[in-house]
C-alpha cells in the first residue's frame, strides 16, 4: 500500500512518518506540506490512500478530498478538531484519526484501509479468467467426505484456520475466505472481512448505522456487510 502524508505541520508528518514505518503491508510513504502540493504529489505518486490533516493553509482537507480525480485515493483524516468528523464522513473517509493518537489506534486505522484495498482489488479483477468455478466441494469430517454442491452455499463464514460453509448441516471446511473465493468465481463476493455471500442468494439489503449493511438471502439467513464492501457489493447487484 502507497501512502500520502499530507499536514502543513513538520513534526506531525514526522510522527506518522514513524508510525507508519513500524507497519507490514505499506511499500511507500510520500509526503505533502499543504493541499496544493498534494495534488501534485497524487498525480506523480498515485498513492492508495491519504492521511489527510484538514486545517491547512490555501486548501483545507475537506476541500482537497473534494476536489481528488477519479479514481479517488481512499482518505483518513487525522487532525486535531473533532468538530469535522460528520464532513470528513460525508467526503467518505475511512476514517476519522484525533490528534493525538497513538499506534494501536493507528494499526485500527490501516486495517481498514486494507479491507477497503483489498475490495477495490477485488473488484478490478476481470470475470474469473483461468478454470471453471467449482460446481461442488468435498469436505471431510470424521472419516466421511461429503460431497457440497456450491449453488446450495448461501453464505461463507471464518472460524479461526477454517470456513464454515452455510448450506444443510454448516459442514467445517480446512482453508482460508480468501482461497476458497479463488475458486468459487464471481458468484460469490466478500462482504465482510470474515465472510462472503453467493449473490445469487440476496433477496435484499437492510440499511443499518454508520454505512453497514445486512444482506437478508433466500433461506432467511442475515449476513453482516461492512461499509467497506457495501458500495462494491451493490454495484454487482
Amino acid at each position: 500500500m502507497r501512502i500520502l502524508i499530507v499536514d502543513d505541520e513538520r513534526p506531525a508528518r514526522d510522527k506518522l512518518r514513524r508510525l507508519l514505518a513500524q507497519e507490514s503491508g505499506i511499500s511507500a510513504i510520500a509526503e505533502a506540506r499543504d493541499g496544493v502540493d498534494a495534488m501534485q504529489q497524487i498525480a506523480a505518486f498515485a498513492p492508495d490512500a491519504l492521511f489527510l490533516d484538514i486545517q491547512m493553509p490555501e486548501v483545507s482537507g475537506l476541500e482537497l478530498a473534494a476536489s481528488l480525480p477519479a479514481p479517488a485515493p481512499l482518505i483518513v483524516f487525522a487532525t486535531a478538531f473533532d468538530q469535522y468528523a460528520l464532513k470528513a464522513f460525508d467526503a467518505n473517509a475511512i476514517d476519522y484519526l484525533l490528534k493525538p493518537y497513538d499506534q494501536a489506534r493507528l494499526r485500527r486505522a490501516l486495517q481498514r484501509l486494507r479491507e477497503r484495498v483489498d475490495a477495490r482489488s477485488a473488484q478490478a479483477l476481470p470475470p474469473f479468467a483461468g478454470q471453471e468455478p467449482l460446481r461442488q466441494l468435498l469436505v471431510a469430517e470424521r472419516g466421511v467426505t461429503r460431497v457440497i454442491r456450491v449453488d446450495r452455499i448461501g453464505w461463507i463464514e471464518t472460524a479461526d484456520n477454517y470456513v464454515v460453509l452455510h448450506t444443510a448441516g454448516a459442514p467445517l471446511m480446512r482453508q482460508t475466505l480468501a482461497g476458497l473465493l479463488e475458486k468459487l468465481g464471481p458468484g460469490f463476493m466478500r462482504c465482510h472481512r470474515r465472510a462472503a455471500v453467493q449473490l445469487a442468494w440476496i433477496e435484499r439489503v437492510e440499511a443499518l448505522d454508520k454505512g453497514d449493511c445486512e444482506l437478508v438471502l433466500r433461506d432467511g439467513a442475515r449476513v453482516p456487510c461492512s461499509r467497506q464492501y457495501r458500495a462494491a457489493l451493490m454495484e454487482r447487484l
